[in-house]
């Protein structure tokens, strides 16, 4: 079994959404000893956006892009292939103003591709990323689940759908900025709720 865990946390270190990721993928190297996991954390390493070389890049044949085009897209490139290779992905995502951080957006921006991850056919889009287990890590300050400000979910759902993933488990650990007790508390009914998933 291939683990990738993404960080998208902005912190490189003491993340709230990091500490939950870790402890899906303890989780999941418990049950599966001999499985390699690959840390992709997007803070220490961050990914360039998207933005309008980029594109310019993306949309030119292969065989005209300019060297500096071609080492643009092999950055998309060695995302892709990692999240291909992998059979379960793990990611840590922090809510920032009700929305995903930048770091996950430019990660997604990045391994959504037509005709690589995803393709149009007669009949609508494909997912092409298909067969893996994804365990999403979310850490709220206040509490958002099943509420309408929580706008995460929601997209999260699509996008891996829309890419092929469709096996898919959120683990939330809400209230973390409510004080020392509710942060206790949220931090515990994740431990909880992954006791569940990964019993």
């Amino acid at each position: 079994m291939k683990i990738l865990q993404i960080n998208a946390s902005a912190r490189a270190t003491g993340a709230n959404s990091t500490r939950l990721a870790d402890a899906v993928t303890a989780r999941l190297r418990a049950q599966h000893p001999a499985a390699v996991v690959e840390l992709r954390d997007l803070a220490s390493d961050p990914h360039p956006v998207l933005d309008e070389p980029s594109l310019g890049a993306l949309f030119t044949p292969a065989g005209q892009r300019t060297p500096a085009q071609a080492a643009r897209v092999a950055l998309d490139d060695a995302l892709i292939a990692q999240v291909q290779a992998a059979d379960v992905i793990v990611l840590g995502v922090p809510m920032y103003n009700f929305g995903v951080p930048v770091q996950l957006k430019t990660w997604i921006d990045a391994i959504a591709r037509a005709g690589v991850t995803f393709r149009y056919t007669e009949n609508g889009p494909e997912g092409l990323l298909k067969g893996k287990k994804v365990y999403v890590a979310l850490a709220r300050g206040g509490l958002y689940r099943d509420t309408p400000a929580d706008s995460q979910v929601p997209y999260l759902k699509s996008v891996l759908a829309f890419l092929g993933m469709n096996d898919v488990e959120f683990i939330y650990a809400e209230g973390l900025a409510m004080g020392a007790e509710a942060a206790d508390k949220g931090f515990a009914e994740a431990e909880a709720q992954l006791a569940t998933i990964l019993a």
